[in-house]
């Protein structure tokens, strides 16, 4: 098994710069809250009495409010670690 961040005629490999790792936090932090954004925004929409487009509507906002809240201090919070 090769040995991580060597290449195979032996040179080292570049690692990520800050901002790489930042956007990778980004992006995984908002798959993670736009995932959990899902339940908590259907149950609080089937909650408030909505049906049809106002539920799609509801949980689509909620997602997407989750996952750019989480996203951005997952970015922050990498951004630290660098």
């Amino acid at each position: 098994m090769p040995v991580a961040g060597v290449t195979a005629r032996g040179g080292q490999q570049q690692q990520p710069s800050c901002y790489d790792r930042m956007k990778l936090g980004f992006g995984i932090g908002f798959c993670v809250g736009m995932a959990s954004g899902a339940p908590f925004g259907g149950f609080g929409a089937l909650r408030a009495g909505f049906r049809g487009r106002e539920l799609i509507q509801h949980v689509g906002k909620t997602m997407m409010q989750g996952g750019g809240t989480f996203g951005t201090f997952m970015a922050i919070g990498t951004g630290i670690r660098c």
